[in-house]
């Protein structure tokens, strides 16, 4: 018996409004399982949906027979999107090294989004620009998507995006008309060392998707940096993947690091101010990748019993 591909709970920040039978819950009424009010009997209305023990205790308290009906919301299939970041920078770092391999990283991220948006019942996209200024755009259209994603898309070698090309990803979304309503959810991909600019941004948020960035870093290199003065260390150029040694001083090293963690804050500062739940992801190894975004999820939850 094939064993179920391992998944995470979609924990969305607001209402759906989209394709009918899903299991999230939509901002429409209709059949569901979360309440969504209640209101007075009207003629029509469905039997079963009367709540008995509420109705007991106004026709007692007024001494006549009342009726309550419990709406609830609908469920309806979530959308979502993945985008990747296909920067050169993003090629980086060759398997067989002893850290991330941010392609194998966006992979199994990718791949973990996709089965999970197919649990809860709902269709999944895919935009990239990696192989220039064009994009490769498969909008949300069927559950087929998912499976070529995973296949094909995620595994797609080229790595030449412009370094705007989460920008030019983020206002291509915003110029489709119909295909990503209200709720929807869009998991982008990447190291954000290249930031999208704040216009764009803003104009993403305003259109009330779900945006879910997934912070793919090396924990050695990019987060931080190791104290490793007075050592010769080989050197990738994002550019074009050659490796050279570099000697590097204690002071140099000292710098570095400083600089990698103040730009990490500077970037999660920037998630928080645009209300943005980041993904962090330090380990190409799936189950790692998995425990990142179980974690995204508990937290949302946690937050939203507190709301």
């Amino acid at each position: 018996m094939p064993t179920a591909e391992p998944t995470f709970p979609l924990v969305l920040r607001r209402r759906l409004v989209g394709l009918a039978y899903g299991a999230m819950h939509s901002a429409r009424r209709g059949m569901g399982s979360d309440v969504a009010g209640s209101r007075p009997y009207r003629p029509g209305d469905d039997v079963d949906a009367i709540d008995w023990a509420a109705s007991a205790r106004l026709s007692s308290a007024r001494g006549q027979d009342e009726f309550i009906v419990r709406e609830r919301f609908a469920e309806e299939a979530p959308r979502a999107v993945v985008v990747c970041d296909r920067r050169p920078a993003m090629a980086l770092y060759p398997d067989g090294l002893p850290w991330i391999s941010k392609p194998a990283a966006m992979a199994a991220a990718g791949a973990l989004v996709a089965d999970s948006v197919v649990r809860a019942r709902g269709i999944v996209g895919y935009l990239d620009f990696a192989n220039g200024e064009e994009p490769f755009w498969r909008p949300p259209s069927s559950k087929a998507e998912a499976h070529r994603m995973k296949e094909s898309h995620l595994e797609w070698p080229e790595f030449n995006a412009p370094r705007d090309n989460l920008t030019l990803a983020l206002r291509h979304l915003q110029d489709t008309k119909g295909v990503l309503p209200s709720g929807s959810l869009v998991f982008v991909l990447s190291d954000f060392i290249e930031l999208p600019d704040e216009e764009t941004w803003t104009r993403s948020v305003e259109r009330r998707w779900d945006i879910v960035p997934v912070l793919v870093q090396c924990p050695v290199w990019e987060a931080t940096f190791p104290d490793c003065g007075r050592v010769t260390v080989p050197v990738a150029d994002p550019e074009t993947g050659a490796i050279r040694p570099v000697r590097i001083s204690s002071r140099e090293a000292r710098a570095r690091r400083e600089h990698n963690e103040a730009r990490r804050e500077r970037t999660l500062a920037m998630f928080r101010s645009f209300g943005l739940d980041p993904v962090l992801v330090d380990s190409s190894d799936p189950v790692d990748v998995l425990a990142s975004f179980l974690t995204w999820s508990e937290e949302r939850m946690w937050d939203r019993r507190r709301a």
